[in-house]
């Protein structure tokens, strides 16, 4: 978590010069890749300048490279192929407290297909999806409980014979529909537990704000 959170802040990071980030502004805001010398140009930064950072975006993972011959010739004599920047087609967020909203956005998308494909009411629709997503969730990135439950942004901290959680990955939308999102979460974290063989334990509601309303403590006998 914490090598991930770096990773972002360090890409976020290089776009704190002035010049790199008006580069980046700029190849993105274009309609086809870019290259240097048409960065240049229409920037005003000596090529260069222009050269060290649109390279330094790309190791930062925040451009990717392709390489064309801007003529359209072909064949010998064409010349080398230009070397062009666009934007990555991956996305950078950082979120402190941890916030997992597309986990959530997939949750509710595989409930609402429910939803419309067998008439499940929304309520249950929504539980099984959350299920359904922390088992597979458990079973790609095998681990113990805490170190699962950490990368899903739970922060869990042992109170006694039970684990509460300091933060709610979905906080915004509980304060929307807490009824809605806490049963979700609920289900999420009950699931989560079982797929990892941890059936001494249960998941329940017990809302104290600001923590998350969801605890995990012994299982009744």
């Amino acid at each position: 978590m914490i090598e991930k959170l770096t990773r972002r802040l360090s890409r976020l990071g290089a776009l704190a010069e002035p010049a790199r980030r008006d580069l980046y502004l700029y190849v993105v805001s274009q309609p086809q890749p870019v290259g240097r010398d048409q960065a240049a140009a229409d920037t005003g930064l000596p090529r260069h300048v222009v050269k060290f950072h649109l390279d330094r975006l790309v190791d930062e993972g925040l451009l990717e490279v392709e390489y064309r011959r801007l003529s359209g010739r072909r064949g010998p004599g064409a010349g080398r192929p230009a070397k062009l920047y666009r934007r990555a087609a991956g996305e950078i967020s950082v979120s402190l407290p941890e916030r997992h909203y597309e986990l959530v956005g997939r949750i509710f998308a595989e409930a609402i297909r429910d939803n419309i494909s067998n008439d499940t009411p929304i309520a249950a629709a929504v539980a099984g999806a959350a299920a359904r997503a922390a088992r597979r969730i458990a079973r790609e990135a095998p681990a113990d409980a805490p170190t699962v439950l950490s990368s899903c942004g739970y922060e869990p901290r042992t109170e006694g014979d039970r684990t509460v959680f300091a933060n709610c990955p979905f906080d915004a939308l509980a304060q929307h529909d807490r009824d809605l999102v806490c049963g979700m979460n609920r289900e999420f974290v009950a699931a989560l537990m079982d797929e990892l063989g941890r059936t001494d334990v249960e998941a329940r509601l017990d809302p104290q704000p600001p923590r998350c309303c969801v605890v995990v403590q012994p299982a009744l006998t």
